[in-house]
């Protein structure tokens, strides 16, 4: 997982990520741990988590605004300090013993809508960074550093902090969001973005409405991310069921389930770091195929498996290319969106894929109440090889283009570059 060959600025780059994403990890069960202390009601625990799903859904776009206006670098640095503070506030609550359920909710949503901004200018930040052709290697090594610290290190940590002392949990995320901020402001600051002159600044809306429609023109990538919209409501609807396929139908053991889980999140990072690789030996479309068809095929094995070691082996092989599609697709936009508009194109993609998230979760939840949850991983691998399929009709190749002059303007050169060949 070196991260040398890409440069001090992406050394810095991912090293405030993976510190960040180690403290989000020990938050997350955290928070939830605290509010069972709190209250029995499901309901209320369950707000909490909703509270921490919603601000995406609501300031993403608005979020996507503000990183295209705003330097980024600051930006990031900004945003982590106050969630440092706010973090840092709640650890000495519930060490008073003034952490109600409302600071909870407060927490959990405040963060979470200063996430929307900070994910914006992180997404748009990186191609300052690292060279275009590096892209999908540093993506890659961005998701597998988020995993580890993530799934590896800081979600089996939150619990025996927790145990320990609950504010502990909260008091070392405070730290890791103050030393992300440290680490984003010491990169080598970069020149503003130049908007040019078909980006004015306008109205919020207006430029909300500028990245949705240069989305919506680019070809592939309104493709990519229609595809990744499909893909979600398949992988939402297998997760949320996933505890209860792998106890009931595959028969993994309850003091199995955590190795079970960990096999997935290694084989999420196995793809992350293969990411780059499979890019430069295809090309960045074509390998967004074939991950899709990989992740077919690793479905259908584990919709047919009835053992934890070939279900397990499947769920990695799934988890590997879900995260490899991630790479390859942000690499794609942050190579092909002009910089100006990185953060609200970013931001209009990440809105598409979430909104088809909560759908597939309900559905799933519905389907395995009434007919049990076989028939929600064989639908999951029915709408992954249909997804396939599109994806290899919507993806295929362009036909060369014919001979044209060479552009005389700036604005024809950016119209040339908004229709890429791959």
């Amino acid at each position: 997982m070196t991260t040398s060959a890409l440069g001090r600025d992406f050394r810095l780059l991912w090293s405030a990520a993976v510190s960040s994403r180690f403290g989000d990890a020990l938050r997350t069960p955290a928070l939830a741990l605290l509010a069972a202390t709190l209250t029995r009601d499901p309901r209320i625990i369950a707000a909490v988590t909703v509270a921490g799903q919603l601000p995406p859904l609501l300031f993403g776009l608005l979020g996507g605004v503000y990183a295209d206006r705003w330097d980024r670098r600051r930006t990031m640095a900004c945003i982590d300090g106050v969630r440092a503070v706010v973090v840092a506030a709640l650890a000495v609550a519930v060490v008073l013993d003034r952490a109600a359920v409302v600071t909870l909710l407060a927490a959990a949503f405040l963060l979470a809508a200063l996430g929307t901004l900070f994910d914006s200018a992180s997404f748009a930040l990186l191609p300052t960074v690292v060279s275009p052709a590096a892209l999908p290697r540093a993506n890659g090594r961005l998701q597998a550093g988020s995993a580890v610290a993530g799934g590896f290190l800081g979600a089996p940590a939150a619990g025996v902090l927790f145990a320990t002392g609950p504010a502990l949990p909260f008091a070392l995320d405070a730290v890791t969001f103050a030393v992300a901020a440290l680490l984003v402001l010491a990169l080598t600051p970069t020149p503003a973005v130049d908007a040019g002159p078909a980006i004015r600044r306008g109205s919020v809306w207006s430029e909300i409405a500028e990245g949705m429609r240069w989305l919506r023109g680019d070809r592939t990538l309104w493709r990519v991310t229609l595809l990744a919209a499909a893909s979600n409501l398949a992988i939402s609807g297998l997760m949320a069921v996933l505890v209860l396929y792998a106890l009931d139908v595959l028969r993994v053991p309850p003091a199995g389930y955590g190795l079970f889980a960990a096999g997935a999140i290694l084989g999420g990072v196995g793809g992350a770091l293969g990411a780059g690789r499979l890019a430069a030996r295809l090309g960045t479309v074509p390998a967004l195929r074939a991950v899709l068809a990989v992740q077919t095929v690793a479905l259908v094995v584990f919709a047919l498996a009835r053992q934890p070691v070939p279900g397990g082996i499947a769920l990695a092989v799934f988890a590997a290319g879900t995260v490899g599609w991630n790479s390859l697709s942000a690499s794609y936009g942050q190579r092909h969106v002009p910089g100006g508009l990185l953060g609200r194109v970013g931001a209009a993609q990440r809105m598409v894929g979430l909104l088809t998230a909560p759908v597939g979760a309900a559905l799933a939840g519905l389907a395995a109440a009434a007919y049990g949850t076989v028939p929600v991983a064989g639908a999951a691998a029915g709408t992954f090889a249909l997804v396939t399929l599109a994806a290899w009709w919507a993806l295929r190749p362009a036909a060369p283009a014919p001979t044209a002059a060479t552009p005389t303007s700036g604005a024809t050169a950016a119209r040339s570059e908004r229709h890429p060949s791959r």
